[in-house]
């Protein structure tokens, strides 16, 4: 198996390429604030956008989790970022070839019996090739691009400018912690060798769940940049949900719910990349889901703090979601700040709150969430910021990027009765006791 390395050769280039794009983005905001002029945050923000999705990569999908973190990045920024799609450009067969036998060695296509010369699916850090066995089993070999490594510490580091400019006219948010978590996830993306075991971990949280299908990996054709697993086949959520009856739609969406809550609220998990990309839909209405590189593992007392939340808002006790808000890793929070984050939680929670069937946002589909998040982001902006904790990143992301994918199915589910049957009979000791089990059997522990 070849070795990537973190090359200072490989970070150099990114870093003139990052810089190039950035510079005029950073000049014109520093500018405006010598210069004591108002900028155009819709002009600086789709320069940024611009730039971001010129270079694809590691920097560009960051841009993409910034985008759906309510609060992460102003309004404007986010609305631009949301554009950009995880499609970097394919690596030709040359470079597959070399990749390949960097890999499995010199002999690598004798080892299966074909190999697609086109990727089925590219993305910010790799490429899929369908590819078959002896026995004609269907493969997806997932490559990784040449010196990820080095882009990836490059594009990090070139994040914080990003940051840094944004945060001089804009101190709602400090993203200290948000680029804390980032990086962790992105670096344990670039180890293939862990997303097998992640593999492993999700096939035993959803064994019993016969609505999501989780690939098995085949080892001996995977290494650390290379992860080989067996096909899945189903159809984009785009296309399903454009032709699908309100029934097949319902169903699709209670299947997304339980791939990502079972995982979370019974074994304190949680995948944090609902990307339209990383799963796929099968006739039956069940889902597949094939891409586990951004996994959070939460403590327990997360995981109750979520749930704590939940009951604070039904019953309305202010002491139990300060005590949610201080065990999510919130600090210094002045009763005003707390107010502020029950408007975010309150709409978070919404359709949780009744017990009928009833569409996530039934208000303002069209501006999901977008009125709460200008009344938050002015609020916090007024009483001088506030720093989300680390754990709070994915948790949001993924809570907000399910959201969407409900809406664009337009499915009408009692969610109250889905998440009481998913929380039913939740105690931490429990939890951390059957956290610590399946970790250990999955090989993370």
């Amino acid at each position: 198996m070849a070795k990537s390395e973190n090359t200072v050769t490989g970070r150099v280039r990114r870093y003139a390429q990052v810089g190039t794009a950035i510079g005029g983005f950073a000049a014109r905001v520093a500018g405006e604030r010598v210069l004591g002029i108002k900028g155009d945050s819709s002009k600086n923000a789709e320069t940024l956008k611009l730039a971001l999705g010129g270079l694809k990569g590691p920097l560009m999908k960051v841009a993409q989790i910034l985008s759906s973190i309510p609060e992460a990045l102003p309004a404007e920024y986010a609305a631009e970022l949301a554009q950009l799609q995880a499609n970097a450009p394919h690596m030709g067969w040359p470079f597959v070839n070399r990749r390949m036998t960097a890999e499995l060695g010199p002999d690598w296509k004798s080892r299966f019996t074909s190999f697609e010369r086109d990727a089925a699916k590219a993305a910010s850090l790799g490429q899929v090739h369908k590819a078959r066995t002896e026995k004609g089993e269907a493969l997806a070999c997932k490559l990784q691009y040449p010196d990820m490594e080095s882009v990836v510490e490059a594009d990090l580091r070139q994040l914080k400018l990003v940051f840094a400019a944004y945060r001089r006219f804009d101190p709602a948010i400090d993203p200290t912690e948000i680029h804390k978590e980032i990086s962790e996830r992105l670096r344990e993306e670039l180890d293939y060798e862990r997303e097998a075991k992640n593999l492993a971990l999700y096939r035993h949280m959803l064994a019993k769940e016969k609505g999501v299908h989780i690939p098995d990996v085949h080892e001996g054709l995977s290494t650390r940049r290379l992860l080989t697993m067996s096909w899945l086949e189903g159809r984009p959520l785009k296309d399903v949900a454009a032709e699908a009856d309100q029934k097949t739609r319902d169903a699709i969406a209670v299947n997304m719910f339980r791939a990502w809550y079972v995982p979370f609220y019974r074994y304190g998990v949680i995948h944090g990349d609902p990307h339209l990309g990383n799963y796929t839909v099968r006739a039956d209405a069940s889902v597949n889901l094939m891409d586990f590189g951004c996994i959070r593992v939460f403590p327990p007392s997360f995981v109750k703090g979520v749930i704590d939340l939940y009951r604070a808002l039904q019953k309305n006790e202010r002491d139990l979601a300060v005590s949610a808000y201080e065990t999510w890793g919130f600090k210094g929070l002045s009763n005003e700040t707390i107010d502020v984050l029950n408007i975010w939680a309150a709409f978070v929670y919404a359709p949780l709150m009744e017990d009928r069937p009833r569409l996530v946002e039934e208000t303002n589909a069209a501006e999901y969430g977008r009125d709460a998040v200008a009344k938050v982001h002015k609020e916090l902006k007024r009483l001088g910021g506030v720093r989300p904790p680390r754990e709070f990143v994915l948790m949001d992301r993924a809570a907000i990027g399910l959201g969407s994918v409900f809406m664009h199915l337009n499915a009408k589910v009692n969610w109250y009765r889905l998440f009481h049957e998913t929380i039913e009979g939740f105690e931490v000791k429990n939890l951390a006791k059957v956290q610590g089990a399946a970790l250990k059997k999955a090989g993370l522990a």
